[in-house]
């Protein structure tokens, strides 16, 4: 057979081709509907049988089990779905990706949809320079889908036809019918193909157009099983750098494909033979001129189904096996870290948005842990104790510079990446949220520098301005705790009343204890450096409360600050 390096490099232009095509529609699809798409998967799985079926239609529609895993990693982080609940979904998630199997065989091969790409290329085209964004996406949908059959078209034509070339032909048929050792070796071809690929879905497609060209079923077979792998084996590598979070939701899909990819090298040929037999039986392939592709989509669709099945009592046992091979460090309490935001797992998109949600209630919480120091500091007389509530502060500080900038690369990447107008606005005030919660964390810093300068200098306040600063800080921490249980709180439902009414009494008590702060200073003997100190913690609250009002209003999108203002 005449095959060189511009074959082969052809074959790989036509799988970008596809990919691409693939990718385009994809993304488009989700940010059409990705907001419902994050209600249904909160709402839908309240057990693992209907996890199944959401990760099922999620995906289907989507056309990406990626999409669906992101969707179900985040939610896991945020609280939203148990593991149990996130096995489920990514059971569906097998099943639903079979669906690309089974639009290759029946539409690609069947109707030659390449004809009418360009067609479909002129409606989506003007659609692209519509006002409305969900037209503009609606457009990307219909090119990608163009691009991804046009793609296939490509592959078809740089595909060597194996039954014209007399050499592949007689290679193959020593594998005719293959032993256990022989399909291990193209289960392993299988997953080799989709970890250089990166795409399960372009994998399958290349093994169906290989059938066609006179690959046989059962090794074609066997490769679709090493795509199952290979699958888990990119998500388990990615999930490396991430947090065991998501190592656990990777694990439990490796472990549920690895099962199943297990028993069914064992008994593939009997099953292969009854599916056959029953494809004979009631659909008769060979009048509709798709056998093999045919067979094989069925192969596929029907092992998922059937290892869903079979594993999904079992789902208890995946889970727990996932935790003990995943082990937690635990969140010590002089440890900060990213917990909820995955890095390296999948590219950040809309569907990551209850990520960064929950990081921020953390962030939330960080800075009433600081303010609970800072009130312990305030009132401390050892110097040791003073040492560590000091230290421990300025600890946390340090981390908050480092997690806003955090929480903002992760919302800035997942906004080049395309967002509905309601992810826009969701990340407009995410974005707003850490800014404020980093300006509290600094404020309290530089009070706890003050309260360091009033000791070190001997200076002491006076019990009213000790009594004044402490009633000011438990309202300050009143104050916090509202703040925190509305970033809890879904956006719809919060309400800016009692976080208004908190701020209200902090700049009420501060109006006082401005007026006394000025009286004072007209008594005699009144220690000025002391009534500096005093006026810089009280000033320090009352600029915390500010921001405090303001997480409230980045919640509900009310009056979006302008920070050059």
């Amino acid at each position: 057979m005449d095959f060189g390096i511009l074959d082969l490099i052809r074959i790989i232009g036509a799988l970008g081709f596809f990919i691409f095509g693939m990718k385009i529609m994809s993304e488009s699809l989700q940010l059409v509907a990705g907001s419902q798409m994050r209600r249904v998967l909160g709402t839908m799985t309240t057990n693992r049988y209907t996890g199944v079926l959401t990760g099922f239609l999620i995906t289907g529609l989507l056309q990406s089990s990626s999409a669906t895993t992101v969707m179900t990693v985040s939610f896991v982080n945020a609280g939203l779905i148990s593991l149990v609940e996130s096995a489920g979904v990514m059971m569906g998630a097998n099943i639903g990706t079979t669906i690309t199997g089974w639009l290759v065989s029946l539409i690609g091969f069947k109707i030659k949809i390449a004809n009418y790409a360009l067609p479909i290329i002129a409606i989506g085209f003007p659609m692209l320079f519509f006002s409305s964004d969900r037209v503009k996406k609606w457009g990307e949908v219909l090119i990608g889908f163009a691009l991804l059959f046009m793609g296939l078209g490509e592959l078809k034509e740089a595909v060597p036809d194996i039954k014209s070339n007399p050499e592949i032909l007689s290679f193959l048929t020593e594998f005719a019918d293959p032993g256990i050792l022989t399909r291990m070796l193209f289960v392993l071809v299988g997953t080799i193909l989709t970890v250089v690929v990166q795409s399960s879905s372009a994998a399958m497609t290349l093994t169906i157009v290989l059938t066609t060209q006179g690959l046989p079923l059962d090794i074609a077979a066997a490769m679709i099983l090493g795509e199952n792998i290979g699958t888990t084996i990119t998500a388990e590598l990615a999930s490396l750098v991430a947090n065991v979070h998501a190592k656990r939701s990777a694990r439990i899909h490796s472990l549920f494909n690895l099962i199943g990819v297990t028993w069914m090298i064992i008994i593939m040929p009997w099953f292969l033979d009854g599916l056959n037999w029953f494809l004979d039986s009631v659909v008769p392939v060979s009048e509709i001129g798709v056998e093999n592709q045919f067979a094989l989509a069925a192969f596929h669709t029907a092992f998922n189904l059937l290892n869903v099945l079979l594993l999904i009592g079992f789902v208890p046992h995946l889970v727990k096996l996932a935790r003990n091979s995943v082990k937690s460090k635990g969140e010590e309490d002089e440890e900060y870290r990213l917990e909820f935001i995955n890095k390296g797992v999948f590219t950040p998109s809309e569907m990551s948005l209850a990520e960064a949600s929950k990081e921020v209630i953390k962030f939330g919480q960080m800075t009433k842990k600081m303010l609970k120091w800072f009130m312990e500091l305030s009132n401390e007389q050892k110097n040791k104790r003073r040492g560590k509530l000091s230290m421990k502060i300025q600890k946390v500080e340090d981390f908050t510079d480092d997690l806003e900038e955090q929480i903002n690369d992760f919302l800035v990447k997942i906004s080049e990446n395309g967002v509905s107008l309601k992810g826009s606005l969701e990340i407009r005030g995410l974005l707003s949220i850490a800014t404020d919660l980093e300006r509290v964390a600094d404020i309290i810093l530089r009070m706890s520098k003050d309260i360091e300068r009033m000791h070190k200098n001997k200076i002491n306040l006076n019990q009213d301005q000790r009594d004044n600063l402490n009633k000011l800080a438990g309202r300050v921490d009143n104050a916090v705790d509202v703040m925190i249980q509305n970033l809890s709180t879904e956006a719809s439902k919060v309400t800016i009343q009692e976080a208004r009414a908190m701020e209200d009494a902090i700049n009420l008590e501060v109006k006082h204890m401005r007026k006394g702060h000025m009286k004072s200073i007209e008594e005699k003997g009144y220690d000025v450096r002391a009534g500096i100190i005093y006026r810089d913690l009280y000033n320090g609250y009352e600029r915390i409360g500010d921001h405090i009002i303001n997480v409230t209003e980045g919640i509900i999108g009310d009056g979006m600050k302008d920070e050059e203002a």
